[in-house]
């Protein structure tokens, strides 16, 4: 199943359900994405069933540039990372501690609002090191406190495409504070598109997205990394975030920066990894960070072009 939200003058918008190949769509039976996630049980059933005759035919045209993010806003944002060639890059470049093995990283981000996957990113100055990070996510229904992998990972409803901006000069001051970010980590957007893990046929398994996520910046291709090289599995990374607390139904949780050992052939999800790259080749960084008027692209389809999520292509603007 895959659905959208589209603007009807509310802070959360009002749910569609999108045809497989993202050209038609119906109003849900169900007004909101946040309200399917909070009794997924009891509501998803008749959204399938209202999905499969959509795919037959009908509806309405869907315009994905004209939706909003699939949750315009969420009770939680945690998000991890889960690439272990993306952290030890950034460990050896910037001489951070090694994580502790067996636990995965994780920080609570801003949740209230998540951007579309067309919307300008308005950002206060371009001194701040302006970069995209490209990853998948999972949106949940209630998690239990203590839940084991196998248990976090039958709540698992929906899975999203995410841009979680960065801003890589205030990161390392707040890192040091040993408190967290808040200054380096504005709204992150999502693609248009929530789908269902069985709409990922064989490319999902071991709780993973194993397709390439495709990131362009100002129209030439910056990277292509696959999304299967997580150290830990989205299950795993339920199961970490739940461990001390239950978590609400509508949780999202990505995955960090997509990021495979081989990133000098298959390129970055980020700048930052680009730049350590640099730093090791060639003693110091090449590429700057994003400027004004700049704009990135994230894609992820099926290996047969089939598409999953919709495209996000942002702009970054002077506020």
């Amino acid at each position: 199943m895959k659905l959208a939200t589209l603007p009807d003058g509310t802070r959360d918008g009002r749910l569609h359900v999108v045809s497989r190949d993202l050209t038609h769509c119906a109003p849900a039976e169900v007004p909101t994405l946040q309200a399917l996630i909070e009794d997924w049980e009891g509501l998803s059933g008749a959204l399938i069933a209202q999905y499969e005759a959509l795919n037959g035919g009908g509806g309405q045209p869907f315009d994905p540039a004209a939706a909003l993010a699939p949750l315009p806003r969420a009770w939680q944002w945690l998000d991890g990372s889960a690439y272990e060639s993306h952290g030890e890059l950034m460990q050896q470049v910037f001489d951070l501690p090694p994580n502790p093995k067996g636990r995965p990283l994780m920080y609570q981000g801003l949740s209230d609002r998540f951007l579309s996957g067309t919307e300008d990113v308005a950002l206060p100055s371009e001194e701040d090191g302006i970069d995209f990070e490209g990853e998948f996510g999972v949106i949940l229904s209630r998690v239990p406190m203590g839940a084991d992998a196998a248990t976090a990972a039958a709540h698992i409803r929906l899975i999203v495409l995410i841009n979680d901006w960065s801003l890589r000069s205030i990161a390392p001051i707040e890192m040091k504070t040993g408190f967290g970010w808040v200054q380096a980590k504005p709204a992150s957007a999502m693609a248009p598109v929530a789908v269902t893990p069985d709409e990922l046929g064989r490319a999902w398994h071991d709780h993973r997205v194993d397709l390439p996520l495709a990131v362009d910046w100002n129209g030439a291709r910056f990277g292509r990394a696959e999304g299967h090289a997580m150290t830990y599995g989205f299950d795993e990374l339920v199961a970490h975030a739940a461990r001390t607390r239950e978590l609400v139904a509508g949780t999202v949780l990505g995955s960090g920066t997509v990021s495979n050992p081989d990133f000098r052939k298959v390129g970055s999800s980020c700048i930052a990894e680009r730049r350590a790259i640099e730093m090791l080749d060639q003693g110091a960084p090449q590429t700057g960070f994003m400027r004004f008027g700049d704009r990135v692209r994230m894609e992820c389809t099926l290996r047969d072009g089939t598409p999953l999520f919709g495209v996000i292509d942002q702009k970054v603007v002077k506020p």
